[in-house]
């Protein structure tokens, strides 16, 4: 009988015997890196106006020289959630991508749970949606936002789930494949809906369908989907009254409208003009401070634009470009079926939620209330943004092929990855 200390353990990290293919994707790290230093810098220029609202709401006149005012809270809580949102980054990025396939199913019923809790339990924090669990004694975060957890929740159980349907041939069906699909679907999108939260169930839609289409969906199918998801979005937007009011005021705009959506669409497309080509300069906005609410948060590209101008905010849209065409290679040269799926949502979603979310900033779609990732002012946000390069990254080191190399460069440094997996 084999001693204990020579039976096998089971390991989630990397190891000899199942070691990377090649490094990481680094060009995609780096762009990563370079939109957390943009977000960091922004919210240092941008964050004082909503600093000091918080640190003393009850100041008439508040001003950086009351004792009582903190200008850089919010710059403070950022950092704070970006260090945390890094050591996070750091420490998966070495497990596995294998791991969350395992735990797929226990992820996915904890999102549950955590949307059904906030349903009752939840802090809407002064907006239409009752979103957040409130941790008073969790000060690196003091909230968290369920419907982030849920996003990438539903990335890994669908993955596994859709693998599972291929191999079975179910995936074009109508019983096991279509309807199955939407029931699985409605498990996050529902409680996500009755918050209500519209952003985050367009950006979760933009994910579970994507997938469904990368698994291999009936034609017939989607466009089925996509006819019963327009007919309950005009059902949904003509009775839940503040929809329906975001809706009327981005099709009917005026100047002086004084409804909180058409307000902030209004206020955003004058900080994006007065911007022109160069912006005003760092910390020199004028939006920020009187007129556009939520700058640091849902606002934070119409206001950085404001600055920095349209020279350099262009910038910002490119990165996301390259991690939507980063992210598609990875799926596209991936070792399976499940590693293949999950590249391809969590890039579905950081982009998706991106390019919504620079939308709705330019004023071409109604508010939704969702954050720009890697930039924006949020924890929850921030943190789970993180865990999901992290998977990500790890999956572009099994890849078939280094998804950012031609194959003549493949070859030339196929001496260099051989070396590098026998370490």
């Amino acid at each position: 009988m084999p001693s204990l200390s020579r039976v096998p353990k089971k390991r989630f990290f990397n190891t000899t015997k199942n070691a990377p293919n090649h490094p990481v994707d680094y060009l995609l790290m780096a762009t990563v890196l370079g939109l957390l230093i943009f977000g960091l810098i922004m919210i240092t220029s941008i964050g004082v106006p909503k600093s000091i609202h918080l640190s003393a709401p009850d100041i008439l006149y508040p001003n950086c020289s009351n004792e009582a005012v903190d200008c850089y809270l919010i710059l403070k809580n950022h950092a704070t959630r970006l260090a945390l949102a890094l050591l996070v980054f750091v420490t998966l990025l070495k497990i596995n991508y294998q791991f969350w396939k395992k735990i797929s199913l226990g992820f996915f019923a904890l999102a549950f749970g955590l949307l059904v809790m906030v349903l009752f339990f939840g802090s809407d924090y002064n907006t239409f949606a009752r979103s957040w669990i409130h941790l008073p004694n969790f000060p690196l975060l003091q909230s968290v936002q369920p419907t982030e957890i849920a996003k990438l929740a539903l990335i890994f159980y669908f993955a596994n789930w859709l693998d599972k349907k291929q191999q079975s041939n179910e995936i074009q069906t109508f019983h096991g494949g279509f309807l199955a699909f939407a029931v699985v679907s409605g498990f996050i999108i529902l409680p996500i809906i009755l918050q209500p939260d519209l952003g985050s169930t367009l950006v979760t839609a933009v994910i579970a369908s994507g997938m469904y289409f990368v698994a291999g969906a009936n034609w017939r199918h989607i466009l089925l989907g996509i006819l019963i998801a327009g007919l309950v979005s005009i059902t949904v937007v003509s009775n839940v009254d503040y929809l329906h009011k975001r809706f009327i005021s981005y099709l009917s705009p005026t100047e002086d409208c004084a409804e909180d959506s058409c307000w902030q669409s209004l206020q955003a497309k004058i900080a994006v003009g007065s911007g022109g080509i160069w912006g005003r300069g760092l910390t020199q906005g004028i939006q920020k401070s009187y007129w556009l609410p939520q700058a640091s948060d849902d606002f934070i590209f119409a206001a950085s634009s404001e600055e920095i101008g349209f020279s350099r905010i262009i910038f910002v849209v490119l990165a996301y470009v390259i991690i939507l065409y980063r992210g598609l290679q990875i799926a596209n040269y991936a070792p399976n079926t499940f590693a293949r799926l999950t590249a391809a949502g969590i890039t579905l979603w950081i982009t998706g939620q991106a390019f919504i979310n620079i939308a709705v900033n330019i004023a071409i779609m109604p508010v939704t209330g969702v954050t720009l990732p890697f930039v924006s002012y949020g924890g929850s946000s921030l943190v789970m943004s993180m865990v999901a390069m992290a998977v990500l990254l790890n999956i572009s080191q099994y890849t078939t092929q280094r998804a950012y190399m031609p194959e003549w460069r493949e070859n030339r440094f196929s001496n260099q990855a051989t070396r590098y997996r026998r370490r």
